[in-house]
């Protein structure tokens, strides 16, 4: 993240100074032209919404807004893009496997996930980009939460009732919400945290230790109603 930061800023400034002169923007190879733009855009997006006009995000890359749709003939395109990259990307395949590695108990797995899960996706960045695509008509917040936090929830409540011997209900709706009660807590925490500019007090690791806990503590109530049915 930081070097692509750095890259970024490295970039805008050599844009600069070449508008400064009156000159053009140097040439690129095409790989590092198109890195370049992606990685303005995910900032710029994530600053001023996913309706920014792409005519000022190419006055921010540096370059003319023909040649940015020589790379991205849309902005549709060009958003497509930057879910990849900065959304869907941001997330580690890893996580899914270290998750059920049964080796290690529940309340350290799920503390270790979320802990790494603050820290390399729940970025101001991300979320920022995350909350504009949810206001708006597009499908990548639906797209996400489908594709990867949908089997997250399922794989966290498989875990827990396994280590508990308990057999969960054939209720996936309600099973996703009782995920989110984990789910949702630590992202509401990021979101106070980078968003809000609260929540800074105690260490990152103190806050997803407690969460998780609350979550197990209370597992077997929120699966009583379930299991007194039966």
């Amino acid at each position: 993240m930081k070097a692509k930061s750095d890259a970024l800023r490295g970039s805008k400034r050599a844009a600069a100074a070449e508008k400064e002169r009156g000159g053009t923007p140097s040439r690129m190879p095409h790989a590092e032209r198109r890195a370049q733009i992606l990685a303005t855009a995910s900032e710029f997006f994530a600053d001023y919404g996913l309706t920014a006009q792409t005519r000022r995000l190419a006055e921010e890359c540096g370059i003319s807004q023909r040649l940015l749709y020589r790379f991205f003939p849309t902005k549709e395109d060009l958003l497509a893009e930057v879910y990849r990259e900065e959304i869907l990307g941001a997330f580690k395949g890893v996580w899914f496997a270290e998750l059920g590695d049964r080796s290690r108990s529940v309340e350290e797995r799920l503390t270790v996930f979320y802990t790494d899960y603050l820290r390399n996706t729940l970025s101001r960045k991300w979320l920022r980009l995350f909350m504009y695509a949810s206001l708006s008509e597009s499908a990548m917040a639906p797209d996400y939460i489908s594709s990867i936090i949908t089997q997250l929830l399922e794989l966290i409540m498989s875990e827990a009732a396994h280590e508990r011997g308990v057999i969960l209900p054939d209720d996936k709706p309600a099973l996703h919400e009782m995920g989110w009660t984990l789910h949702g807590a630590i992202s509401h925490y990021a979101i106070r945290r980078h968003l809000y500019r609260a929540s800074h007090t105690l260490p990152e690791e103190r806050v997803v230790e407690m969460h998780v806990r609350m979550f197990l503590a209370g597992f077997d109530a929120m699966l009583a109603p379930y299991i007194a049915a039966d």
